[in-house]
């Protein structure tokens, strides 16, 4: 299966990738997180690669899956297949101009749960990063205003991870009023 954006990569920033595969027709990079950054600027600013759309930003809990299903959806160059870390972070880029795209993972432990925030080269990744914190608990350095997004600030634990509790009581908090939030002297 052709491979042209990974071959790239793997040329170009040798250091920066931890594994890569082809599945359903698209192109997947395991990213090492320290390497994150500059690899993705390279993948926007390169002619080759010119990425200029991220689509999504998302996480993934893998603590409940198979070792060796594991190892398939992330294939590493190194290391033992069947010690993954539990989290994954996942990038998918889209090249508009070269009608291409990409998905970069980053492999995270549950004791080192932070990459660097891609806002700086795609504005897009704002609410997907705060989405994956919110949800996931995933931090995101530099991120300019990491903070709930879909649950409120009260709210304790991160939902989508596995062993979230099913049952439990969360903190109450008031119902808002709109008089707080009206800019119009009518609802006041």
């Amino acid at each position: 299966m052709s491979q042209p954006l990974i071959d790239l990569l793997r040329k170009a920033k040798p250091q920066a990738i931890q594994g890569s595969h082809v599945t359903a027709g698209d192109q997947v990079v395991v990213v090492v997180r320290e390497h994150l950054l500059d690899l993705a600027t390279f993948l926007r600013d390169d002619p080759r690669a010119r990425f200029d759309v991220l689509i999504d930003v998302t996480a993934v809990d893998y603590s409940e899956f198979d070792p060796a299903l594991r190892h398939a959806v992330t294939p590493q160059d190194k290391g033992d297949p069947a010690n993954l870390p539990r989290f994954e972070v996942v990038y998918h880029l889209l090249s508009m101009p070269l009608r291409h795209r990409i998905r970069l993972k980053v492999v995270l432990t549950e004791e080192d749960l932070h990459v660097p925030s891609l806002t700086s080269l795609w504005i897009s990744a704002n609410w997907g990063e705060r989405e994956a914190w919110d949800m996931f608990g995933v931090k995101f350095d530099g991120h300019p205003d990491l903070r709930r997004v879909l649950m409120y600030e009260e709210f304790v634990g991160h939902p989508l991870r596995k062993d979230f509790p099913q049952r439990g009581y969360q903190p109450l908090v008031p119902m808002p009023n709109l008089a707080d939030y009206a800019d119009n002297e009518t609802y006041r």
